[in-house]
């Protein structure tokens, strides 16, 4: 189903620790919606100078309406902190390339790093519904950055929660216990921050096992034209490319993202000068 952009009526305004859940009226973005897509709030009204629009990934969504979680990191975000229930927002989705579930039931890992993990509960409940058997391991920097665990224990077979601080959970990264978790799985996703999606793209090929993850690059249009989440992947030729997380993204294999080379133009790309 394509994108659509709407009108979207606010419903309700959460926190979630750190976090602002939006709870938007938007069926026809709904109705679309797959796990590990996200959507396009243009922010500050119709007479804002804050021109672009602000991306998230879709945390749920029913008949009447989708779920966005944001961290309050600059004016946008802050703005958008401080809708409430009757506002009206102008949203473009579902965009970007969802995860991809396995053609057979087989054991699925999935990490979460901060609101990454936010995402990862409508792709438990899809790999549940398609027989598959659930593991999540949920980190962040300290239990008010946690996001999602309540969520996760009702739907995963498993639930391991990390901090840095070790307020919750294990103490260390989410990353840590992850080689415990990887006996007898099939397929590996991760949504968080990069270092994070680093590691565990690494730990699953070291593993000999496929990875999926939703990068978290900077999107300022959503919709391919503006060339501000490009990153560098390797394409089924074997040559790097820079690639938009928007378009041909957010989710990417893991072995094929070079996240070394991330904010950069890597020398052999395809059209490096």
């Amino acid at each position: 189903m394509t994108a659509a952009q709407v009108a979207a009526t606010v419903m309700d305004v959460r926190r979630k620790g750190d976090y602002v859940a939006l709870r938007l009226a938007a069926p026809r973005i709904a109705a679309g919606a797959r796990p590990g897509q996200f959507a396009a709030l243009a922010v500050g009204g119709s007479d804002s100078p804050m021109l672009l629009r602000r991306c998230f990934s879709l945390a749920g969504w029913d008949a009447g309406g989708i779920e966005v979680v944001l961290a309050v990191t600059g004016r946008g975000t802050a703005w958008l902190a401080r809708r409430r229930p009757g506002d009206v927002l102008d949203v473009v989705g579902p965009l970007g390339q969802p995860f991809r579930l396995p053609e057979r039931p087989q054991t699925c890992v999935l990490v979460g790093g901060g609101y990454g993990a936010a995402p990862l509960v409508p792709l438990a409940a899809a790999l549940r519904a398609a027989g598959c058997p659930v593991r999540m391991a949920l980190g962040a920097a300290g239990a008010s950055r946690l996001m999602a665990v309540a969520a996760a224990e009702q739907i995963a077979d498993t639930v391991t929660v990390t901090t840095d601080d070790g307020s919750a959970g294990r103490r260390g990264r989410v990353s840590d216990v992850l080689p415990d978790m990887l006996t007898g799985v099939g397929t590996v996703y991760a949504c968080g921050p990069m270092a994070m999606l680093a590691a565990v793209a690494r730990l699953a090929a070291g593993a000999g096992m496929p990875s999926q993850v939703a990068v978290e690059e900077s999107m300022a249009c959503g919709v391919g034209v503006c060339m501000t989440c490009v990153l560098p992947v390797i394409g089924d030729d074997g040559r790097t490319r820079m690639t938009r997380s928007c378009l041909d993204g957010p989710v990417f294999p893991g072995d094929r993202v070079r996240f070394e080379a991330v904010g950069t133009v890597p020398a052999d790309a395809v059209g490096a000068p």
